[in-house]
């Protein structure tokens, strides 16, 4: 499968053979080990509402999808056209048809800015919204403050049966807990719900191995497992915590409401025509499975959007497919009655900047960007914000990285004044400046 790429070239794969695993998520049987470490479960669970967060990785346009200037001159206004939304006198580029055509379920925010033009400092600010203590440039991988993920999985804890925060196909380079711990790193699932024979690793009887078989080497373990060990009586005796994980993982892979969350195959053909028969549109269908099984945060990590060059003709490929899976999710949480309490949003690290360089691209640009929010008490039929006549700044109700991450933490039902504190003991503000975004909320 084609990995998408950023201007440094780095995916998740390099990191993994630099042996940096651990940070960028677990399996789900070592999540369940890691969060025994944690000792007692948090009791603050929250009210139940989840986030689907589409992370555009790269930095997509806003020229191309929700901020076109059909004013500015050429060499800034680009090739699209844009297009009437629903809502009066809203205009999304040519490529976002489906959701201008359902403009009144969404929010649209064209004024968050920050100054940080690397794919690192901006990947971190965005999807931490905490500002990274030195530079990082394009290909770091790095975490001085825990993700919005990790932050919703360590306050509201998950059910019986799944982790209470995914990243798919992989996690973002800042997708991760810093000092909260391993245990609260997203489970990556890696695997492509688009395949005919997919299957979610950790998460399956191995083939070849009958369910009568499974059984059967569960209790020959568990007849082993009543032999006296050496150091059964001494405290903390790590084997026999091991037996406890083993125990939640066959209970897991065994679990109705985990094996119904992910057999994406129940799903009518028409529904997941829908969503689109790529990898992108089947993981955001299991995204909507998750939400149903009460998974709180997904993160659907979908790189490609580091366009310096060629950015027309790959945006008239990409960008209806995309627009289009999102369009689907919306509408069917809302079919369902999930978009109540779902929290939909679409952005990435930055926006692109307002000349088309050389190579039909554009370049890094933090002064602008734009970002899509539905669902959750969202109010719809709304554009906040505005950027200047040229794109080049935001000049109409200036927002911060903190205050998006401040309305996130305020549609799951988390106090982002919130202190947590450090294995040190050192206190930590979840975000420095809880002010949410105000028009986002009812």
């Amino acid at each position: 499968m084609a990995q998408h790429r950023n201007c440094n070239g780095v995916s998740r794969r390099d990191c993994l053979q630099l042996g940096l695993s651990a940070l960028l998520g677990t399996g789900l049987v070592d999540t369940l080990r890691l969060r025994g470490q944690a000792g007692d479960p948090q009791a603050n669970r929250g009210r139940p509402t989840s986030c689907i967060l589409i992370w555009m990785d790269g930095g997509p346009t806003h020229f191309e999808t929700f901020d076109p200037k059909p004013e500015a001159p050429s060499e800034i206004r680009g090739e699209f056209e844009p297009i009437a939304a629903m809502t009066p006198g809203v205009f999304f580029s040519k490529h976002m048809r489906q959701l201008a055509a359902m403009s009144d379920k969404l929010a649209v925010v064209r004024s968050i800015c920050h100054n940080d033009p690397n794919h690192g400092g901006g990947n971190h600010y965005m999807m931490t919204g905490s500002p990274t203590r030195i530079p990082v440039f394009c290909g770091a991988y790095v975490s001085f403050h825990p993700s919005l993920g990790s932050v919703t999985a360590y306050e509201r804890g998950s059910n019986d049966s799944l982790p209470g925060y995914f990243s798919m196909p992989s996690m973002s380079r800042s997708g991760g807990p810093n000092f909260l711990g391993a245990k609260y790193a997203p489970f990556v699932l890696s695997d492509d719900p688009n395949h005919d024979a997919f299957r979610v690793r950790d998460v399956a009887i191995p083939e070849g191995l009958s369910g009568q078989r499974f059984d059967g080497r569960r209790d020959v373990r568990r007849q082993v497992d009543k032999m006296v060990r050496i150091a059964e009586k001494a405290a903390g005796d790590p084997v026999n915590a091991l037996d406890d994980y083993y125990r939640q993982g066959y209970n897991l892979v065994t679990s109705p409401a985990a094996q119904k969350a992910f057999d994406i195959h129940r799903e009518p053909p028409h529904v997941r025509d829908k969503y689109g028969r790529n990898s992108f549109g089947q993981r955001a269908l299991l995204a909507r499975r998750l939400v149903e099984a009460g998974v709180p945060f997904i993160t659907l990590t979908e790189g490609g959007w580091d366009h310096h060059g060629d950015l027309f003709k790959t945006c008239d490929k990409r960008l209806p497919h995309f627009e289009g899976t999102i369009a689907a999710l919306i509408d069917d949480l809302d079919q369902r009655g999930l978009l109540e309490t779902t929290l939909v949003v679409a952005l990435g690290e930055f926006g692109r900047t307002p000349k088309i360089n050389p190579g039909a691209g554009r370049d890094h640009w933090a002064s602008a960007m734009s970002v899509l929010f539905a669902g959750c008490g969202t109010p719809g039929g709304q554009v906040i914000g505005a950027t200047d006549r040229n794109g080049f700044t935001a000049v109409e109700r200036i927002l911060s990285p903190e205050m998006f991450a401040s309305t996130i933490y305020r549609k799951l039902g988390i106090d982002p004044d919130k202190v947590l504190y450090t294995p040190e003991g050192r206190p930590i503000h979840i975000v420095s400046d809880p002010t949410p975004i105000s028009e986002l909320f009812a």
